[in-house]
């Protein structure tokens, strides 16, 4: 029989073990590996040998985790399969639940019969955000156009939904035949799309036979970099509001009444301003002419302020309406 006491202490460590254990993270083992879910390529006869080009596009099916440091391998074969050229692409991260797509560019001496493409495994790494929150970028007024020399012209414009600004977007445009079958593409950067802009992109799509009938182009914008962090970035941020933004919040009675006494103590107007108020207290220079729709001013019956305190400053410190920055007062308007 089991003494009684050692019953015990058998159950407390059971009861300990499993208050202490919390979930692992999944193990590579577990993760379902990236897949190459279309791929294209075309080889033309250039100035300086055979330029080789290509389009494909990854997938990833975690719904949870980036995909980071994706290095795709490019080669080239000859009719008899020896290896023309190799090349190894760096290509972005690929959000959960979603496709990447990518496109390339080589010159080659020698003429390969088939290019191949394929990949390394991915390094995977958990969101911080829900993954809903990882918005697409909007792409508008695309527009594909055949030059003379039987290159593509594709324009269009790019947009970020959220309210910090883009420093860097990556552009695809891919080319489908009526059938949807993928033909080849092509890839531009776009930098510092602020919220609410549209600036414009223009790329090439070279490389395609003469006889190719392009029926469809798909234009997808991302973040450039290999690992998440900038989309994350950007999805931590307060997204842009699809509505008119709702008004600013009302301000308190002494903070009004110390912005007023300020004003009429001040010989220099208040001013507008986009720059938040710092911590350590007001901006000292303001000068620029003041407000039309401002109300009559008075002076504060309270007892007199030598200077805005950070507390009073600090309730527009991180507003992101232009709000007004208070000035300093000399110590003859005390």
């Amino acid at each position: 029989m089991i003494p009684r006491s050692r019953t015990f202490a058998a159950l407390a460590l059971v009861l300990v073990a499993g208050c202490s254990s919390t979930p692992d993270e999944p193990s590579p083992q577990q993760m379902r590996p990236l897949a190459l879910k279309e791929q294209a390529s075309s080889v033309a006869k250039g100035d300086h040998g055979y330029v080789v080009s290509w389009a494909g596009v990854l997938g990833n099916s975690n719904p949870w985790h980036f995909g980071e440091n994706v290095v795709a391998t490019i080669v080239g074969l000859d009719a008899k399969g020896a290896e023309v050229f190799r090349m190894d692409q760096p290509l972005d991260a690929i959000p959960p639940s979603g496709t990447l797509a990518f496109t390339g560019q080589a010159v080659t001496g020698a003429k390969p019969e088939k290019v191949t493409i394929s990949h390394r495994s991915a390094q995977w790494r958990q969101t911080a955000r829900v993954p809903s929150s990882l918005r697409k970028f909007p792409v508008s007024r695309v527009q594909t156009i055949k030059q003379k020399d039987g290159t593509y012209l594709v324009t269009g414009d790019v947009g970020n939904p959220y309210v910090l600004p883009a420093s860097s977007l990556a552009v695809s445009a891919l080319l489908r035949d009526k059938s949807g079958k993928l033909l080849g593409g092509a890839s531009t950067f776009v930098d510092d799309v602020q919220a609410g802009k549209t600036p414009r992109f223009i790329l090439t799509v070279e490389g395609l036979p003469s006889s190719t009938q392009v029926g469809a182009t798909e234009v997808v914008a991302r973040t450039w970099g290999s690992t998440g962090r900038p989309y994350e970035e950007l999805a931590m941020g307060v997204r842009c509001p699809s509505t008119r933004s709702s008004p600013a919040p009302r301000r308190s009675r002494r903070t009004r009444d110390v912005m007023r006494f300020l004003a009429k103590a001040s010989p220099d107007p208040i001013r507008r301003t986009k720059y938040p108020a710092s911590d350590e207290g007001i901006h000292d220079k303001a000068s620029v002419v003041p407000r039309s729709d401002a109300r009559p001013l008075r002076r504060c019956p309270r007892s007199p302020v030598h200077r805005a305190s950070p507390q009073a400053t600090g309730l527009f410190a991180g507003h992101r309406r232009p709000f007004l920055a208070l000035p300093a007062i000399s110590s003859a308007h005390q």
